[in-house]
């Protein structure tokens, strides 16, 4: 990025410590997203012990997401009373607890009490990560930085079937809750000594990193800014508008734009969290695979979805000029094309692999765009209300999602669940159809 005329001359480099901070986020969430995970793995040797049906084991998965749902507005109340720094290493610290408890449960109830448990310490997470990114980046780099923070939700599961299917072989399903409840009680120490609410806080950014993360221009730069870029047909398309700012809480409430992102994100979301949920359960009962072969297969959609996510907001910040919605709806046509394929899926491992590799890389292109869809239009101080609408959305998918799962594998079968998915992610495209493209200047 170009530095204005008194860095120029003044000759001090900006720091870069943001991206520290995204280094760091990263780290910390594939942590919690391995913590919510590691339920997946360990489901076909806990129903061995306590037996239940397949609609209770994704009643099991859902209470998790339910709570991890509805604590959203009040961790976007929390967050703007205490601030991101406070609420986000708590809520860390909580995870790694209630993870740790669920190695030590012995009944079914108590198993339920600590996903709940689970939900409600990890829910302030995601409002603090994407309150960060919002204080902490420009708007021309919100995209990546949201990607990075998504591939960490998708990293989590690429490594936890790995590492659980280990532990499992070595010692039990308890033992995997245990251990990766353990970095959970580190890392949040580290984000409250390096990471600040707002980067002119921080000892570790100059006044140059400031001005870039605020996007403090002279004179001149103003001149040489870019005029907005048309892309006609796509543009008339996703409705692109110069949308008023949303500046006061009602606005917030009251936004089709919010609302509708929130409602394509829940379908997503869901199609994310099944997958999640019962792939593992799906390769073990239906392409007789080895445990260690479910653990590596049952990783393959979560590498493309770290990839995915990278190239999504790769792609909208870059090529796409800060449009967010063309991802969007990439997604949801691609993914609904890619659960038509698994119908089909071989039972040999490594075109199993490949196959959920495709599906996962499809389906996040766009995930890290809903993420980074209100910051154009919604203040920064209204940012955390209108981000746990979206997200809670999402959730609310996510936890549905696996008990309908259940409910159809009890009556019907896989086909069908992949018939849902592809289903539900058409929807999603008629959803965020109807949203708009918020761009400034655009004239419209």
């Amino acid at each position: 990025m170009n530095l204005n005329i008194e860095q120029a001359a003044s000759g001090v480099k900006p720091t870069h410590h943001r991206w520290w901070v995204a280094f760091l986020f990263f780290l910390i969430y594939t942590i919690a997203a391995a913590d919510r995970a590691n339920l997946g793995v360990a489901l076909p040797f806990i129903r061995k012990e306590f037996t239940m049906t397949n609609a209770e084991a994704g009643a099991l998965v859902s209470l998790f997401l339910l709570a991890y749902a509805f604590i959203q507005i009040p961790s976007a109340w929390l967050i703007t009373r205490f601030g991101v720094r406070r609420v986000f290493t708590s809520s860390m610290i909580l995870t790694s607890i209630a993870t740790a408890l669920t190695g030590f449960a012995g009944s079914i109830l108590q198993l339920k009490i600590c996903r709940v448990l689970l939900g409600i310490a990890e829910g302030p997470l995601p409002i603090g990560v994407t309150s960060t990114i919002n204080n902490w980046f420009p708007s021309k780099e919100k995209g990546i930085a949201s990607g990075i923070f998504l591939s960490s939700i998708k990293l989590g599961p690429v490594i936890t079937p790995i590492i659980g299917s280990f532990i499992i072989m070595h010692w039990g399903w308890k033992e995997v809750f245990i251990f990766f409840a353990l970095p959970g009680l580190i890392l949040p120490v580290m984000w409250y000594l390096f990471v600040k609410d707002k980067p002119a806080e921080s000892g570790f950014v100059n006044q140059q990193e400031v001005d870039i993360i605020s996007e403090k221009q002279t004179t001149a730069q103003v001149q040489e800014k870019k005029a907005y870029k048309r892309i006609p047909y796509l543009d008339r398309f996703i409705r692109v508008r110069n949308t008023p700012k949303v500046t006061t809480t009602q606005q917030v409430y009251r936004s089709w734009n919010v609302f509708g992102c929130g409602l394509g994100y829940c379908c997503q979301l869901g199609i994310s969290s099944l997958l999640l949920a019962w792939i593992p359960t799906y390769l073990l009962s239906e392409k007789n695979l080895s445990v260690v072969g479910m653990g590596f297969v049952s990783a393959a959609p979560w590498v493309g979805a770290v990839l995915g996510n990278l190239l999504g907001g790769l792609l909208s910040d870059t090529l796409l000029d800060k449009r967010r919605k063309p991802g969007m709806l990439l997604s949801a046509v691609s993914t609904s094309v890619m659960m038509l394929c698994l119908l089909y899926m071989p039972a040999n491992p490594a075109l199993c692999a490949l196959l959920l590799f495709m599906t996962g890389l499809l389906l996040s292109i766009g995930f890290s765009a809903y993420m980074v869809y209100p910051m154009s239009f919604v203040a920064k101080d209204k940012f955390p209300v209108a981000n746990a609408i979206v997200n809670m959305g999402g959730q609310l998918g996510g936890a549905a999602t696996p008990f309908i799962a259940g409910l159809i594998l009890d009556h019907y079968g896989w086909n069908t669940v992949f018939l849902f998915m592809a289903g539900i992610s058409l929807l999603t495209f008629l959803v965020v159809v109807t949203i708009d493209e918020p761009m400034e200047n655009c004239d419209a």
